[in-house]
């Protein structure tokens, strides 16, 4: 009888390296590594405290913004995040921001998250392309064997948008975040494993 627990493939025994300098670049966006300076930009985004509404720290002013990206670039410094900002290819401007987190090497696994567009790219193919190029790095560059992703239990918007992509909901992790508010946010996680990748990259690439 085939035993049939799943087993590492023999091919993804190379180490799983996350570079913090990669750029990703696809027909409408291109992902670069978030800098200090891109604070004045993304703050210019727009629509900043309904964006971070959502976000267990809240950005109000670009002071807040600056110290946003300095968190990130401690954690990028640690190993275990590699942030980027979401640059439109037609205009050239910052519309976003996403990043690769929770890096777990031991287990070839991340997430995707911390993502935010401004009002106009919301619901557009910029958050798709952009999940595209993620995970194509992930799975296929990487040798990831899972991508996972997490949101607000009250998030309707972001939660509909991650079963759109294709990610399984697996259960939520109860009071999870203390908000900025106070409030005890239950974190809903997702995620995508690399056998099912095939078909979701299918989709998506129709979708574009």
């Amino acid at each position: 009888m085939t035993d049939p627990r799943p087993v590492l493939d023999p091919q993804l025994r190379s180490p799983f390296v996350v570079s913090p300098e990669i750029e990703l670049e696809g027909k409408h966006v291109r992902l670069e590594p978030m800098r200090p300076e891109h604070a004045e930009e993304l703050f210019a985004v727009g629509d900043i405290a309904e964006i971070f509404r959502w976000m267990p720290r809240v950005v109000r002013d670009v002071v807040g913004m600056r110290d946003y990206i300095e968190t990130a670039m401690a954690e990028r410094a640690a190993g275990t995040s590699v942030p980027f900002v979401t640059i439109d290819r037609v205009t050239r401007r910052v519309i976003g921001s996403t990043r690769f987190m929770n890096i777990d090497r031991a287990n070839r696994g991340l997430e995707i998250g911390s993502t935010w567009l401004g009002r106009l790219h919301q619901r557009t193919s910029a958050n798709s392309e952009a999940k595209v190029l993620m995970l194509e790095h992930a799975f296929d560059r990487l040798g990831a064997i899972r991508v996972e992703f997490k949101t607000d239990s009250f998030n309707e918007k972001s939660r509909a948008a991650l079963l759109r992509l294709g990610a399984k909901e697996e259960g939520a992790r109860r009071h999870h975040v203390i908000t900025a508010d106070g409030r005890l946010r239950d974190s809903v996680y997702y995620s995508i494993l690399r056998h099912e990748w095939p078909a979701i990259r299918e989709r998506l690439e129709a979708r574009l």
